[in-house]
């Protein structure tokens, strides 16, 4: 670009040269320079468009047939280039922007971006400039005309047959045994969970075992313990003597004196006397003297680090062993009420570990249902999964198997969670009706009606069709049944497939059953009427606004109404 602009720079200096500004007059030098920078900035924007450029695939498709635009730019490395995005394209419907290709030549890319475009109904239809962003510069590339043609069909070889007759469907199976299991198998999940950390009796360790023996020979087993360990080879005299008081230390607090272990050798000794006075206790006088002695020993080991000879050790040793027989047969054997009374006690202890287990376990239970529901509650929101728990009807209705059928003649299709029940009438509230045929879902408690009725007129000729009229009775006929504070407003309404009618919709209070109550709903009427004024179509929607799942299945059965002409095929 610089080296055009270049060469037209040369050929004004060679105009200026062969006329000097001199030579002309005012007015004529002005024009020659305005000449030059008109020339040179049309100059100058032509190299610059040539940078962008647009073109399309083909200018005819038929409805619902794909274009490929394309857009193509030449532009520096450096420079950031920004294309159209998003529903630009409008009216044709942009379905994919396609990754932009890139080639490089030199110091310049060249990049193509595509598109798919596209257009449901038939007709000319312009896509318009689009804006090409780059660097600090914005272009604009070529609108350009595309021709929708509907598929032709030929009418004089197709076959007609007569509608088919009706035919019984099997109801499609929901998912919900899928559910079903995993629930199933969550909850066994959780019950494993339970019973291998709670329930189970677990294997008792080495010390949960001597725990569980007899006090006597718990202590016969201590001191065989106290036989393997290394406290003498060592001359660990402390040690040895802390472990042989600490046996019959304990054995005498279990069996004889229940404060024996922080007792005093002077205080135990005390009351071992007392016991043996008050006949509590068949123990003679030399072995409560046995006792005391090894007892005064072991404190002067073990507080005044006295040394004793390790054989005088194994003696107190074997004294201890003997001295705790001497006890087992000096106490009395337990009474029968005692027996009872401990026997209670364990069973008791039992008692206490299984409440405790068991509220173990609805503690857990509760905290993991809390925990599930505040998941889904922050994931779905707490109503919903409240009335998903709960099993809301409406909810139900929403989420489950929807069925698109059609009704009446010319046929009206809806998708609808329901199938509408045909209605026999005589004759409806209508002056210029014939026949009518209606088909209806929901009642005065039910949280949404549909109703969709085909009239065939009787229209006189010459007589025009009142559709105000209509409405009118339609309004009247729901404050004859109670309806009141009707809002009515009005506006065109389109179908997917085309069809133009009339929507009156609004808000009142609808009566229920009883007659006494009213709930707040919203209403929508759809009127269409043939071409040739024959038949009117009417779709009525009555709904609990305030139900968030009514409000969607209305919307949804609204976004799904479509009229077929009575030559289509159905």
């Amino acid at each position: 670009m610089n080296t055009v602009l270049g060469t037209y720079s040369k050929i004004a200096t060679r105009i200026f040269q062969l006329n000097p500004p001199e030579q002309f007059s005012a007015i004529g030098r002005l024009r020659g320079v305005f000449f030059l920078f008109s020339f040179l900035f049309s100059l100058y924007s032509g190299v610059l468009h040539a940078q962008v450029a647009s073109s399309i695939d083909t200018t005819t498709i038929k409805i619902g047939e794909q274009i490929t635009y394309k857009i193509q730019i030449e532009a520096d490395t450096t420079e950031l280039v920004i294309f159209p995005e998003g529903q630009t394209f409008l009216p044709l419907e942009m379905i994919e922007a396609y990754k932009t290709d890139t080639t490089k030549n030199e110091s310049k890319y060249k990049l193509i971006k595509a598109y798919g475009l596209t257009q449901f109904d038939s007709g000319n239809y312009l896509i318009p400039k689009q804006k090409v962003v780059i660097g600090d510069r914005v272009f604009f590339t070529d609108s350009m005309q595309v021709a929708v043609n509907t598929i032709e069909i030929d009418t004089t070889k197709q076959d007609l047959y007569d509608i088919k007759p009706l035919i019984e469907v099997e109801r499609t199976a929901s998912d919900w045994w899928k559910y079903f299991i995993i629930v199933l198998a969550v909850i066994a999940l959780i019950a494993v969970l339970l019973y291998w950390f709670i329930w189970r009796k677990k294997p008792l360790s080495e010390d949960e075992k001597i725990a569980l023996l007899p006090p006597y020979d718990r202590a016969k087993l201590a001191l065989q313990k106290l036989d393997e360990s290394n406290y003498l080879q060592r001359a660990e005299l402390k040690d040895y003597y802390s472990e042989l008081t600490f046996i019959i230390r304990r054995y005498l607090d279990e069996k004889v004196y229940d404060r024996a272990l922080e007792s005093t050798t002077a205080e135990l000794v005390t009351r071992l006397n007392l016991l043996k006075d008050a006949n509590k206790i068949d123990l003679s006088k030399d072995d409560i003297n046995n006792i005391e002695n090894i007892l005064k020993r072991a404190d002067l080991v073990k507080f005044a680090k006295s040394s004793v000879d390790a054989d005088l050790a194994k003696m107190d040793r074997n004294t201890i062993d003997m001295e705790i027989d001497q006890v087992k047969q000096a106490l009395p054997e337990p009474s029968e009420e005692e027996k009872l009374l401990d026997q209670k006690y364990r069973e008791e202890q039992e008692r206490k570990k299984t409440r405790k287990k068991v509220i173990l376990t609805a503690i857990i239970s509760l905290f993991i249902l809390a925990a599930t529901f505040v998941g889904f509650g922050v994931k779905y929101g707490f109503k919903y999964t409240v009335d998903t728990i709960m099993g809301d009807d409406t909810k139900q209705l929403l989420e489950g198997t929807w069925i698109n059928s059609e009704y009446g003649f010319p046929p009206v299709s809806i998708s609808a969670p329901v199938v509408l029940e045909r209605l026999e009438v005589q004759q409806i509230d209508s002056l210029q009706a014939g026949n009518t045929t209606i088909f209806n879902y929901g009642d005065y408690d039910t949280q949404f009606d549909i109703a969709v009725s085909t009239e065939k007129l009787n229209l006189q000729k010459g007589e025009e069709l009142d559709v105000a009229a209509e409405v009118e009775r339609i309004i009247q006929s729901f404050e004859n049944n109670g309806a009141k504070n009707l809002i009515v407003k009005q506006n065109e309404f389109k179908t997917p497939n085309g069809a133009k009618g009339l929507k009156v919709h609004g808000t009142g209070e609808f009566a229920t059953q009883n007659g006494n109550d009213f709930r707040n709903a919203e209403y929508t009427i759809l009127l269409f009427v043939s071409d040739d004024k024959s038949v009117m179509q009417k779709i009525i929607l009555v709904w609990n606004y305030e139900n968030e799942y009514a409000d969607q299945i209305i919307e949804r059965v609204e976004n799904s109404i479509e009229l077929k002409k009575a030559n289509d095929d159905v």
